[in-house]
C-alpha cells in the first residue's frame, strides 16, 4: 500500500502534508503536489494533515489513474520538503471545486524546494 494524491489537490496544494512527511516523498508541481510510491512508507501522517482530503490510500477502488500520475510525475517534479510560501494565495477557494484535473492541471513542474 502506499499513499496517493488525487485531484482535490490541484490549485489547492496546502503543503501541510509536506511538513509531517519524515521520508520526504512529496514533489511538487506547477499546480499540485505528488507522492513517490516508491519512497512512500505508509505510515499515513500525511493524510489527515490535507485541508483539502486529497490524500487517500492507494487501496480505495478508483485511484489506479491517481497512483499512475503520482508515479510518473513524481519521477519528473522537484521534491519538496517544506512549505517555504507555494501554497497558493486562493486555494481555498478551490477547495472542494470538481472537474480540477480537467480545468486546471498542468504538467509544469513546480519550485521544489
Amino acid at each position: 500500500m502506499t499513499y496517493v494524491v488525487t485531484d482535490a489537490c490541484i490549485r489547492c496544494k496546502y503543503m501541510d502534508c509536506v511538513e509531517v512527511c519524515p521520508v520526504d516523498c512529496f514533489y511538487e508541481g506547477e499546480t499540485m503536489l505528488v507522492i513517490n510510491p516508491s519512497e512512500c512508507i505508509d505510515c499515513g501522517v500525511c493524510e489527515p494533515e490535507c485541508p483539502a482530503e486529497a490524500i487517500l490510500p492507494d487501496t480505495e477502488s478508483g485511484l489506479e489513474q491517481w497512483l499512475e500520475l503520482n508515479t510518473t510525475f513524481s519521477a519528473q517534479w522537484p521534491n519538496v520538503t517544506r512549505n517555504a510560501g507555494q501554497t497558493p494565495a486562493d486555494a481555498d477557494e478551490h477547495k472542494g471545486g470538481t472537474d480540477k484535473y480537467t480545468k486546471y492541471f498542468t504538467p509544469e513542474p513546480g519550485k521544489g524546494d
